[in-house]
C-alpha cells in the first residue's frame, strides 16, 4: 500500500490558479495567510481552482470571461480587477486583448445594466494605465463621435454620382493592412451579404464592401447600365478612397465587375477571386435576361422573385434554410425596379471573352457545384482564358456559394489572400 502526501486535488487547484492568476500574486496570497483563513484558501484552491477551472470543457481564457461577467454583474469590483489585471498580463493562453476585454463590459452592459458597465470600464481602465507599457497599449483621448461599430466598419457615400454606399473596415490588430480587399455584392443583394467573411478578413486586412449603384443605400441612375458602368463606379471609389491595388472579391455580378475592372483600370486591381461568374452568356441565356427585364418593367420584381431564389439557392438549402432565402427574397423585392433593370442589361450584355486574357494578376475562380445560373463549365472557361488563374469547385453550392457554403467559401478565399 502507498501513500502520497500530496493532496492532488489541492495541487491541481494551485497548478490552475498561477496560471489564471500569475505567480505573484498568489504567492502574496499564500504569504498572507492565517490560522484563520487557511482552511477557506484550502477549499477555493481545491473547489473552485480544481473542481471548476480544472474542468476541460471550457478553456482557462473563456472561462475568465465568464468571471468578469458574473463580477460586473454581482459589483465584485475587487474580484473583477484581480481578473483584469490577471487576464491583461497573464501568458498567452488565458489572456484577453484590451479590445477583447472591451468586448465583454460593452456586453455586461446590456445584460447587467449601464451604471455596472460605466464602473466596470472605470476599473479597467485604471488598470490600463499601470500596464499599457507592459502590455505595449496606450490609452488615449477618442471622441465618442469618433467610434464606430467594428462588425459594421465606418459607412459613407462616395462623392461622385452615382454615389455609392460603402463600409470600410480597418485592421483590428491595429497594425498596417496587409491588404486591402474589395467585396462586390451579387444582383438584387447588398453589401450586407459579405458582412461574416468582412469580419474575419478585417482581423489583419482593410476591407471595403459597397453596394452597386441602385442597390442598397447607393444612388439609383436612370437607364439601362453596361459593365463598363458599373467597374468605373468601382474605380471612382476606389481612387476616392485612395486604396491602392486591391484584391477584388466578387461574386456573380461583382465578378463581372471585377474583370471588367481589371481591364479598365488595371493599376487598381492586385489580385481577383471571381465566384459564381461567367465572362459571357450565351444566346439563349442572353435573351432570358431580356426576358426578366420586360417581366419586371411589366410586373415588378415580385413576379421574378421566386424564381430568382431558385436560382440562387439549391432545393435543400431553401427547405432547411427558409429563413436566410426570406431575408434574400425581401432584399431582393425591395431594390428599385428601375437599377435592377438597369444592372440585369449589364449582366445579361456582359462580354469579356476576348479580352479576359489580358488580366495579368493572380485570380481565383469559384464556382458552385450545383450552380444553374453560372455553371461549372463557365467558370473553368473563365479560369482557363487568365493565365494566373486557378478554379476551385465547392460541393453543395449553388449560385450563391458564400451564403450556402460560407465556411467552404471563406476558407477558399482566405488561404488565396494568404498566399498573394
Amino acid at each position: 500500500m502507498s501513500y502520497d502526501p500530496l493532496d492532488h486535488d489541492f495541487e491541481r487547484g494551485m497548478r490552475n490558479r498561477r496560471s489564471v492568476l500569475g505567480d505573484q500574486w498568489v504567492d502574496r496570497s499564500v504569504a498572507n495567510a492565517t490560522n484563520f483563513n487557511a482552511d477557506f484558501q484550502n477549499l477555493i484552491t481545491r473547489f473552485a481552482w480544481n473542481e471548476i477551472w480544472g474542468r476541460p470543457g471550457l478553456d482557462h481564457k473563456t472561462r475568465r470571461i465568464i468571471v468578469l461577467a458574473i463580477t460586473i454583474a454581482l459589483g465584485r469590483w475587487e474580484e473583477f480587477e484581480l481578473h483584469v489585471r490577471a487576464g491583461l498580463t497573464a501568458d498567452a493562453a488565458t489572456r484577453l486583448t484590451p479590445d477583447e476585454m472591451k468586448e465583454v463590459m460593452i456586453q455586461a452592459a446590456v445584460y447587467a445594466g449601464v451604471p455596472a458597465g460605466n464602473t466596470a470600464f472605470t476599473h479597467a481602465q485604471k488598470i490600463l494605465r499601470e500596464v499599457g507599457e507592459q502590455i505595449g497599449y496606450t490609452v488615449a483621448a477618442q471622441a465618442p463621435s469618433d467610434s464606430m461599430h467594428p462588425g459594421i466598419g465606418r459607412a459613407g457615400r462616395s462623392s461622385a454620382s452615382p454615389a455609392l454606399h460603402y463600409t470600410l473596415r480597418e485592421p483590428r490588430n491595429g497594425k498596417a493592412p496587409r491588404h486591402t480587399v474589395v467585396l462586390s455584392h451579387a444582383l438584387g443583394t447588398d453589401l450586407m451579404m459579405w458582412d461574416g467573411l468582412a469580419n474575419r478578413l478585417a482581423a489583419d486586412c482593410r476591407v471595403i464592401a459597397y453596394d452597386h449603384r441602385g442597390h442598397g443605400s447607393s444612388e439609383k441612375l436612370e437607364g439601362l447600365y453596361s459593365m463598363a458602368d458599373l467597374a468605373d463606379d468601382a474605380a471612382r471609389l476606389l481612387r476616392e478612397l485612395d486604396s491602392g491595388p486591391v484584391v477584388w472579391v466578387g461574386l456573380s455580378m461583382g465578378g463581372m465587375v471585377g474583370q471588367e475592372l481589371a481591364l479598365r483600370h488595371p493599376a487598381l486591381v492586385r489580385a481577383l477571386v471571381l465566384a459564381n461568374t461567367t465572362s459571357a452568356y450565351p444566346e439563349a441565356a442572353r435573351a432570358a435576361w431580356q426576358q426578366r427585364i420586360a417581366t419586371v418593367r411589366a410586373e415588378g420584381i415580385e413576379a421574378i422573385a421566386d424564381a430568382v431564389m431558385g436560382r440562387y439557392f439549391h432545393e435543400d438549402f431553401r427547405a432547411t434554410q427558409a429563413a436566410t432565402v426570406a431575408r434574400y427574397r425581401h432584399r431582393l423585392v425591395t431594390t428599385d425596379a428601375v437599377a435592377y433593370v438597369g444592372c440585369c442589361h449589364a449582366v445579361g450584355t456582359v462580354d469579356t471573352a476576348d479580352r479576359v486574357g489580358a488580366i495579368r494578376v493572380p485570380t481565383l475562380v469559384i464556382a458552385g457545384e450545383l450552380d444553374q445560373g453560372t455553371p461549372v463549365a463557365m467558370a473553368r472557361a473563365l479560369a482557363d482564358a487568365i493565365s494566373e488563374a486557378r478554379l476551385e469547385v465547392i460541393a453543395g453550392a449553388s449560385h450563391i456559394s458564400a451564403v450556402e457554403q460560407p465556411q467552404a467559401f471563406d476558407a477558399l478565399v482566405t488561404a488565396f489572400i494568404d498566399g498573394l
